[in-house]
């Protein structure tokens, strides 16, 4: 028995205890991730986004360092739009289905704006999953065919005007007769500034035969009549936003809810405009002529110094926040009229000792510097948004407009000019040319911004190009002619063009603003007749103050 047990013993050491004659098999390789090597389109360079790509030959490459396991495309590739909208593609494959080739299964609409993405549902034949996202962002190129029958040039202007003139007529708040601040807002907000706009397109409305002059001196009346009597104003100015109804104030901010001097201005140059127009001798237009006076005369303007009589002008004041805004109107800016109708007023002028030490800084607000080969006489790098040179020379005329500080005709023109050279340079490839120019403050996806070249995001005003006419009218009747001809089925609409657009992002915009709006008609109107230029500075008030500051020009 025991012998037995050795063997079994024996036995079972042999099999189960002793070393194996041969080493174990090694762990197999780990998987091989599955990478994406190479993007591109249409054989261009590498970018982040591809612009100006033909709708209709749009080929996306995708190389990857293993073959591709094509069922997995229906869930590892997506083409979408940047709205969202999805899009049926081809695949088709080389170089042992490494290489992977995306095209859209029809045309696509041009200036749209398409991702396709690659997920970690996209595997290898190996059944490995893509190691990192992947996209190829592009943006297909504009339709350059003609949208609407070719018109002359007086033609189309007037087509602009009479378009534009919608805005403040048809759209124009109905107890009131102000102008709404947008179209896409409160309907019953009115904006003062844009409201004095409004009053000099109706001048240029009834003008051009758009409404009788009964009917626009009805709807100035109205207009009138409601400032003098309903309108809530805090020594005499205005707030930047009414309720178009009762005339109260709709606070602008938290802080601004009181006066705002420098909308103010804007409507007192409609409103002086519109006393030079409605120039009859029945009574009616000798009534309105009188409120408009009444108006004026009440304005403040050297009360805006503060009580200590400083040698500048504030822009706010509010009953219960007094100047806690604290904000000086110091140029060069929008707000040059300000000055001058602060100088002119019959009532309650300021010295010119205000206007050089609180506007001009005592010649602080030169620059002199040169951008583009074009010098700029005053303000900020590269001028700033263009509508520093329009909302003030709405009214008052910068040809042959001299004073200590500038030559104004020069400083309109060249500011345009650098605006205009700065987007025909594009150095950030947002699809600007010599077509198409003009930055200025507006609305932008997903807000609003006072964009120039010194702060661009890629988003182009109508507005900036059409009010330059006066200052660069070759230019302009270019971007004009692009806007409506090219781009028309964007860009026109029910109150002429739209706020503002960008080729790059694509984006356009839904809405119109006053601002905006009144700038395109009053100053193509400064260009082709100079009718708001002449009847602004034919008032005799505007005579004696813009000399009292020392501008030389034919008209003072």
């Amino acid at each position: 028995m025991r012998l037995l047990m050795i063997g079994v013993c024996s036995a079972f050491i042999f099999t189960n205890c002793g070393k194996s004659s041969s080493a174990p098999e090694p762990p197999p390789p780990p998987p091989v991730p599955f990478k994406l090597a190479e993007k591109k389109l249409n054989n261009l360079p590498a970018s982040d986004v591809y612009y100006s790509i033909d709708p209709q030959n749009a080929q996306l490459q995708f190389r990857f360092n293993a073959p591709v396991d094509r069922n997995s495309t229906n869930t590892g590739v997506s083409f979408r739009s940047k709205e969202g909208a999805a899009y049926t593609f081809n695949v088709t494959y080389s170089n042992n289905d490494s290489i992977m080739l995306v095209k859209p299964s029809a045309a696509l609409p041009f200036i749209t704006k398409f991702t396709v993405s690659l997920s970690s549902s996209l595997k290898s034949t190996d059944g490995i999953g893509l190691t990192e996202t992947a996209k190829i962002d592009f943006v297909t190129k504009i339709d350059s065919s003609r949208k609407f029958p070719t018109l002359s040039d007086d033609e189309l202007l007037t087509k602009v005007q009479q378009q534009t003139f919608k805005y403040f007529w048809d759209f124009a708040h109905p107890t009131s007769g102000l102008a709404r601040e947008r179209s896409n807002g409160d309907a019953n907000l009115v904006t003062s500034g844009g409201s004095g706009f409004g009053i000099m397109a109706i001048i240029t409305g009834i003008e051009r035969g758009f409404v009788t002059r009964d009917d626009g001196l009805a709807r100035m009346q109205k207009i009138v009549g409601f400032l003098k009597n309903t309108a809530k104003t805090f020594h005499g100015a205005y707030p930047h936003w009414l309720d178009g109804t009762t005339g109260n104030v709709i606070p602008f901010s938290a802080n601004d809810n009181g006066a705002d001097l420098v909308e103010t201005s804007y409507l007192v140059q409609g409103l002086l405009t519109a006393r030079q127009y409605f120039n009859g001798a029945d009574a009616a237009e000798m009534d309105l002529r009188n409120d408009i006076n009444v108006i004026w005369n009440r304005v403040e303007w050297s009360w805006f110094r503060k009580e200590t009589n400083e040698n500048v002008l504030y822009w706010h004041w509010s009953p219960d926040k007094a100047w806690q805004i604290n904000l000086p109107i110091r140029g060069w800016n929008e707000s040059l009229i300000t000055y001058v109708l602060a100088a002119s007023s019959p009532t309650h002028a300021v010295p010119k000792i205000v206007y050089d030490n609180g506007w001009a800084s005592n010649g602080g607000m030169k620059n002199g510097k040169t951008f583009f080969g074009i010098q700029l006489p005053l303000g900020p790098d590269f001028g700033g948004p263009l509508f520093l040179e329009h909302y003030s020379f709405l009214g008052i005329k910068p040809v042959d407009l001299v004073d200590t500080y500038a030559d104004y005709a020069l400083q309109t023109k060249n500011h345009t000019l650098i605006n205009y050279s700065y987007c025909v340079a594009n150095p950030k490839k947002y699809g600007y040319s010599d077509s198409v120019w003009g930055l200025t403050a507006s609305d932008i996806e997903g807000g609003y911004k006072a964009s120039s070249p010194a702060d661009d995001a890629g988003f182009i005003a109508p507005t900036a190009a059409l009010s330059s006419f006066p200052f660069t009218p070759v230019e302009s009747m270019k971007a004009l002619k692009f806007f409506y001809y090219v781009l028309g089925d964007k860009l026109w609409k029910e109150y002429g063009f739209i706020d503002a657009f960008s080729l790059s992002s694509p984006w356009f915009a839904g809405s119109f603003l006053a601002i905006d709006q009144g700038p395109v008609i009053i100053m193509i109107e400064n260009y082709r007749s100079g009718l708001l230029w002449n009847l602004f500075t034919s008032c005799p008030e505007i005579k004696t103050g813009m000399s009292a500051l020392g501008f030389t020009a034919p008209y003072l």
